[in-house]
């Protein structure tokens, strides 16, 4: 599918796909929403010292650059799990200004690793961070008891109704561990009641520029 470059409001670049009508991240801020809902909302939130998260849609691999910062500043170790069916190769990539916002330029070897190690299985991005690719669909979900923090960032319900349902939430709850936790941009109600309905502890909470709010689940077994 065709891509074209956007700059969001706070500076960042994202990625506009015309034939969905949608973006990888929201143009009120591709940067802010990454630490809003995932960094702050979700890693901090976990305040676990070692981590095991799993990412629904690696995508441009800002949400696992922000992790990568943010465990390089808190001494935070990480295993980093990360769904993508469809790709993106790094000459896309690299046109986005990721690596010259401020705090990032550091990270140009580690982000580059990232798009280009090998999937499937675990690879060392750092003593502290490893990354495993799994260029895998999240209907094939087979995990149980494995992660402390999902971030769910698919495309928005309108555009992939099919990974926002019970049954897609049934199989992420069972890759989590008791009292993991989901975060997600998402606060559509339709959603709220399905995680609700399959056992989440589901928290309302304010979204990032843009977004009233966003949804967060709580593993309480």
């Amino acid at each position: 599918m065709k891509k074209e470059i956007v700059k969001t409001t706070d500076g960042s670049y994202t990625l506009y796909v015309p034939e969905l009508d949608e973006t990888y991240h929201s143009t009120n801020g591709a940067l802010q929403e990454s630490l809003h809902v995932f960094i702050d909302a979700g890693l901090k939130y976990s305040s676990l010292k070692k981590v095991s998260v799993l990412e629904v849609g690696f995508g441009t691999g800002l949400n696992a650059l922000t992790t990568f910062n943010e465990a390089e500043k808190q001494g935070i170790s990480i295993e980093f799990t990360s769904l993508e069916p469809y790709p993106l190769i790094w000459e896309e990539v690299v046109k986005l200004n990721y690596l010259a916002l401020k705090g990032y330029e550091k990270h140009s070897i580690p982000f580059k690793e990232m798009h280009s190690c090998d999937w499937g299985r675990f690879e060392e991005i750092s003593s502290n961070y490893s990354l495993r690719k799994m260029n895998l669909k999240l209907q094939e979900l087979t995990f149980e008891n494995t992660f402390d923090l999902i971030y769910f960032d698919a495309f928005a319900p309108q555009i992939q109704p099919e990974l926002w349902t019970e049954e897609i939430f049934s199989l992420m709850y069972k890759a989590l561990k008791n009292k993991g936790v989901l975060v997600t941009y998402c606060a559509k109600g339709t959603v709220k009641r399905a995680l609700k309905a399959i056992g989440f502890e589901l928290q309302s909470i304010p979204g990032p520029p843009g977004k009233r709010e966003m949804s967060r689940g709580v593993k309480n077994n």
